[in-house]
């Protein structure tokens, strides 16, 4: 239940940053919304976690790794290829997200992969290209560059999930959420300072709608959000945590259409259907 809160969170998140992105450049904008979300991790480690002192140097190093995929390599990564490749494009090659996660934690902790698990990572995959495939302006280009970034960018968080479920085998979820979004932010940020003209101006000309754009995508999708992330991938798994993946598009296109009147259709019906069962067939034990 936590998880699919969550996704709704996520689905509403897609449009707070979509909102940001029109004028201010994408990686500034990932950069202050790390930032803010380590200032609230740390607040809630401070209230309700643990020491960081018990990790070992191989634990640090996880750590690091898990920041460099999960938080930094994606958000480059994505902000790369969207640039050089359609939205349409990225939304379906991001939709490979879950079968990668459950590929790759079969390879990584020898888990074997069910049938029915296949079926519903195809159902769900069905489903969100019932409704990306018909949104108005949907445009299908030729393969790209932009697409491999895109791939990468998935495989990037696929990588630093596994990070998540080795170091939460021992740790709490929400230190570890602190330490990567700390260590992530820290790289973009240093990113950001090597290649934003400016950045701290633009930062300090955002107004109070930006700025609250911000905050909700700092706090709830990406603080909060990752808590629950790092615990679903302790509970379940980072595969069957994954699947959930699939209710962000679903939950954006509802959410795009109860505040910005977009369209909806009979496609975003059978896209539903689609992701309900293919999810239920992941998830299910």
């Amino acid at each position: 239940m936590a998880l699919f809160v969550t996704m709704m969170v996520w689905g509403v998140n897609l449009s707070a940053v979509k909102g940001l992105t029109e004028t201010l450049d994408i990686l500034l904008v990932a950069a202050v919304r790390m930032v803010i979300a380590s200032l609230v991790l740390a607040v809630m480690a401070w209230r309700w976690g643990r020491s960081l002192t018990h990790w070992t140097p191989r634990e640090w190093w996880l750590l690091v790794v898990a920041a460099f995929f999960l938080v930094y390599g994606q958000q480059i990564l994505f902000a790369a290829g969207l640039a050089k490749t359609s939205a349409t494009n990225a939304a379906l090659v991001m939709a490979l997200g879950p079968m990668v996660s459950l590929s790759l934690e079969a390879l990584a902790f020898r888990r074997p992969i069910f049938m029915r698990q296949l079926i519903g990572m195809a159902l769900a995959l069905a489903g969100i290209a019932a409704v990306i495939l018909n949104r108005p302006h949907a445009a299908v280009t030729s393969a790209a560059w932009g697409d491999v970034w895109i791939f990468c960018s998935v495989m990037g968080f696929a990588l630093g999930g596994l990070c998540i479920q080795r170091l939460t085998l021992n740790s709490s979820p929400l230190s570890v959420s602190l330490v990567v979004h700390v260590v992530g932010a820290l790289m973009l940020c240093l990113h950001v300072i090597a290649s934003v003209d400016a950045p701290v101006d633009h930062v300090q000309g955002m107004n109070l709608w930006q700025w609250s754009l911000a905050g909700f995508s700092a706090v709830f999708a990406t603080g909060i959000g990752s808590v629950v992330w790092s615990r679903g991938i302790f509970t379940i798994g980072v595969g069957r945590t994954a699947s959930f993946i699939s209710w962000v598009p679903i939950f954006g296109v509802l959410f795009g259409a109860l505040f910005f009147s977009e369209p909806v259709t009979v496609w975003h019906g059978i896209g539903l259907l689609g992701v309900i069962g293919g999810s239920m067939l992941v998830v299910r034990r």
